[in-house]
This record gives structure tokens, sequence and C-alpha cells, in this order.
């Protein structure tokens, strides 16, 4: 499986985004697509991630009620809908495919990785 990440860009704060991860290759429905990001001079952090069948969804506290994890019914792509966007949300985002049916925040458990976008939230 490879990933590619797109829809990053440059937004008011309050403003809203929509990442987009597509996955070539195979995928199966009990394995894990996640989103991370990282903010300059800071560790990457866990945002959200969605069961690939299924579509089961957790989110991390500083996302949860803003942000939005979903995949499109048929096909091999992923969403991150960003709401109500603040400043710290300003980071690279990278999606990941994580190749076992137990969720995680961790992102040495995703074994594949996307090449990241960039997200700015101007204040």
């Amino acid at each position: 499986v490879q990933l590619q990440a797109s829809g990053g860009g440059l937004v008011q704060a309050g403003g809203s985004l929509r990442l987009s991860c597509a996955a070539s290759g195979r995928t199966f429905s009990g394995h894990w697509m996640g989103w991370f990001r990282q903010a300059p001079g800071k560790e990457r952090e866990f945002v959200a991630a969605i069961k690939w069948g299924g579509g089961r969804t957790f989110y991390s506290d500083s996302v949860k009620g803003r942000f939005t994890i979903s995949r499109e019914n048929t096909g091999n792509t992923a969403y991150l809908q960003m709401n109500s966007l603040k400043p710290e949300d300003t980071a690279i985002y990278y999606c990941a495919y994580r190749t076992s049916s137990v969720q995680s925040t961790r992102g040495y458990e995703y074994r594949l990785w996307g090449q990241g976008t960039e997200v700015t939230v101007s204040s």
C-alpha cells in the first residue's frame, strides 16, 4: 500500500479544510488508517484513526468535536474534515496505515506513511 496525502493549505482561524489520503494497493477491512501531525519544533502526535471496514473511529482530545475522519464507501480514499481550525492546528499532517486490527495512537505502530501535507492556520 502506498499513501498520497493532499488538501493542505493556508486558512484563517475558525475556517475549515479537508485533507485526503489516497491509498493505492490492497487494503483490508480489519486494518486502520490514521492521521498524525507534526508542528515545528514539536513531536509528532496522533490526530485520528478509522478502521478501514466498519468505520470505527477515534480521536485525540485536542481535535475531538472539530475534526472528522471518514472514508469513501468504495475506493481507497480517507478524509480528515477539519472545522473550527485554530492556530495551534498548524502542522504537517501525515496519513498512515496500520496493518493490524488493533487500534493505536502510536506512530511507530503504523507501518506505511504518506508524504505529508502542510496546514497553516493564521490568527
